[in-house]
């Protein structure tokens, strides 16, 4: 069983959890810090070596979190050009290319392995979809997208792996290809997350962000700074609010608390 509310009021942390947090303040070292944004892309073509397409669930979700989906049309059957920003092996594009057949998408991946994985993919077709692989901090859109074509960008537990120096880069890329008037639609880890409070000591990189034991990292956002970040590329903002869930195992007894940020930020 789960619930779940949403708003713009942060978790509010038990006293267990703040003392936690509280004693850990000790940084990775900057060495080792230059090293793992060095070695990103590396971290996480590993990750989907080890676990191939089967790491996430497939995002059944989208459409019903994301009515934008289907409200940014003008007329029902009108065919949508979509980018999805970060789509690793297709556990989210998938899914919505075959629940709405007007849609043509773009996807890309940090990942080269995860690119491969989704061009493998039974449901991949040429005639649907273009995928390739990007670093979205540096290699244009323009190259593979024309500008101001693009009617949705979603960026769906994408920018937390983003060094938060370089995450400006990814909005400024997106900005070029989505069309005046359309929406970038965001959803990923909010601050106080479950999986935040369950990083051991010894993997704080800075502020809210932080490096799993296999290199790959994670940042958790507040609404004031994702907020900030896009009006400061010259996005607008049209909803931005934290969804808090508690999951709950009743097996074990154990009550996760998942928080996220849910946003949709407009190209004016």
């Amino acid at each position: 069983g789960a619930f779940q509310k949403k708003g713009h009021s942060a978790r509010v942390l038990s006293p267990e959890e703040v003392e936690k947090l509280a004693k850990d303040q000790v940084l990775v070292s900057e060495f080792k810090q230059l090293k793992l944004e060095k070695e990103a892309q590396k971290n996480w073509d590993l990750f989907y070596k080890r676990n191939s397409t089967n790491f996430f669930k497939d995002r059944h979700w989208t459409t019903r979190e994301f009515q934008e989906l289907k409200a940014c049309r003008e007329f029902a059957d009108q065919k949508l050009t979509i980018l999805e920003a970060g789509c690793g092996v297709g556990n989210c594009l998938f899914p919505l290319l075959e629940e709405d057949l007007n849609i043509f998408a773009y996807a890309c991946d940090f990942s080269p392995r995860a690119v491969e994985y989704v061009k493998k993919n039974a449901l991949y077709s040429a005639e649907r979809c273009k995928v390739f692989q990007c670093d979205l901090t540096k290699d244009d859109l323009l190259d593979n997208i024309p500008a101001d074509s693009v009617d949705v960008v979603t960026l769906i537990f994408v920018l937390s792996a983003v060094h938060p120096d370089k995450m400006h880069l990814v909005l400024r890329n997106i900005y070029k290809v989505l069309k005046p008037g359309k929406c970038v639609l965001f959803r990923d880890y909010g601050l106080y997350d479950h999986a935040m409070l369950r990083f051991k000591s010894g993997s704080k990189l800075g502020e809210n962000f932080y490096v799993r034991q296999d290199g790959t990292r994670s940042y958790f956002f507040t609404e004031e700074f994702l907020s900030q970040l896009f009006k400061a590329e010259g996005y607008e903002q049209v909803v931005n609010e934290y969804v808090q869930r508690e999951t709950v195992n009743r097996k074990e007894d154990l009550h996760v608390p998942r928080v996220f940020l849910q946003s949709k930020f407009l190209k004016p």
